[in-house]
């Protein structure tokens, strides 16, 4: 605490008084006067040791008088006497407790039509891209294979995908057909043939195809497509056999960025056009119930189990019992969603996907994911039953409550689990 100055400065400082005697007789005169001229003469040598005089911070100090001049009125004039400023006492300094650093909390971010995702988002996940030249590409849906797991797992190119969809072939067996946007893996594979869901999902998604081939029925519709410009058979450029010691049917794979290079040559790398936009949010939507293990069986040939980790938000994939991974970065495979499709499923018998000599041992399945059917989507740990839609061919699937609005996927990839509707009981949930 700094207190105020209560004193005068140095006004205390003594004052001297000059005692005169009585001089009689004019012998005291004389001597008087000699004496006077002496001191005057030494005066201005000695002024600051008379009594009484002398510097006082600088500044000289005059003698008292009387009633007639003084001896140092003879010596010097009169100075006034200057005291020093008071001293300037700079004010205290408040010295403030640092403060922690705040973290700001993110807005919520909720993407429902084209405006809001603007020119840096990916409309297949809703994610930010720093690269939006890949979003001035066309998707490209690669089919790959999933059976039998020792010569198609772990497949490659799997969690690079922004959507995947595992649809049953023949009977349970099933299939996925990959869709690549925002991401180019160095590698996928191994790729397999179309099937009739492959004449829709490139249909919603404003894709191209990369397959090694289809039945003649399928073959026929692809061909009348309404992306049948952007095909990419085997016989395309970035096809490669591996020359792995497995069937030779297992070993066809490919390179995404020759894939969007024969794009490029056959003019029909543009950016696509979509027909609708798929829903996005970062907060849950409200509802729900608890799923954290989400297990999908294709009746007893595949069992899919989802295990979700709070910790990062993601579902974790079994195949089988077994870790599903990535052959590029063996990483295993997760997604923000996955939702389970119910849709009807019927054998179109005008295709044959498998002959012995005259016989048909395996007919086409035509998967029908167009109109609306029953979903339910799994994120943030929990499931919410929903019906999915798809009105007009150019559209994705999206998905409403039972109140016709709109429910959101989490902001990442996606994969969808299409489920025949008239398996009982496919889908198990675990809290």
């Amino acid at each position: 605490m700094f207190g105020d100055r209560t004193d005068n400065g140095w006004a205390g400082l003594n004052e001297f008084k000059y005692l005169r005697k009585p001089v009689f007789g004019y012998l005291w005169v004389v001597i008087f006067l000699a004496l006077g001229l002496v001191l005057v003469a030494c005066g201005e040598d000695r002024a600051d040791s008379t009594p009484g005089g002398g510097v006082v911070d600088g500044a000289e100090t005059a003698l008292p008088t009387e009633a007639g001049p003084t001896l140092a009125e003879t010596v010097a004039p009169a100075v006034s006497a200057t005291l020093p400023p008071a001293p300037t006492l700079a004010p205290p300094t408040a010295t403030l407790a640092p403060t922690a650093a705040e973290t700001p909390t993110p807005a919520p971010v909720l993407l429902l039509a084209e405006a809001d995702f603007g020119d840096n988002r990916n409309p297949l996940t809703g994610e930010v891209v720093t690269d939006t030249a890949v979003l001035q590409r066309h998707p490209i849906a690669v089919k790959l294979s999933n059976s039998p797991a020792q010569y198609t797992r772990p497949q490659a190119g799997l969690g690079q995908a922004d959507l995947v969809f595992e649809h049953p072939t023949e009977g349970p067996i099933t299939r996925f057909t990959a869709v690549f946007y925002s991401q180019t893996p160095p590698d996928v594979g191994p790729i397999r043939s179309a099937r009739l869901i492959d004449v829709e999902i490139p249909a919603m998604y404003d894709a191209a195809l990369a397959y090694s081939g289809a039945s003649i029925g399928v073959s026929r519709k692809l061909g009348g497509a309404d992306f049948r410009a952007r095909l990419l058979r085997s016989n395309e450029p970035g096809y490669y056999r591996t020359g792995e010691d497995k069937p030779w049917e297992h070993t066809l794979h490919g390179n995404p960025e020759a894939f969007w290079q024969a794009l490029a040559a056959k003019g029909e790398n543009q950016a696509p056009v979509f027909g609708n936009f798929m829903a996005f949010s970062s907060e849950p939507p409200e509802g729900g119930e608890p799923a954290g293990t989400v297990t999908v069986k294709y009746r007893d040939w595949t069992t899919v189990e989802w295990q979700y980790d709070p910790e990062n938000g993601r579902y974790w994939r079994w195949t089988d019992g077994e870790v599903h991974a990535d052959a590029n970065s063996g990483a295993q495979v997760s997604a923000a969603n996955v939702v389970a499709v119910f849709a009807i499923h019927q054998l179109d018998m005008s295709i044959c996907e498998h002959q012995v000599g005259d016989t048909c041992q395996a007919f086409s399945t035509e998967i029908q994911i167009w109109g609306q059917g029953p979903a339910i989507v799994f994120r943030d740990g929990r499931g919410y039953e929903v019906t999915w839609k798809r009105e007009n061919r150019g559209d994705m699937l999206t998905f409403y409550d039972e109140a016709g609005h709109p429910v959101p996927l989490q902001i990442g990839n996606t994969w969808f689990q299409v489920v025949p509707l008239h398996y009982v009981d496919p889908v198990t949930i675990t809290p």
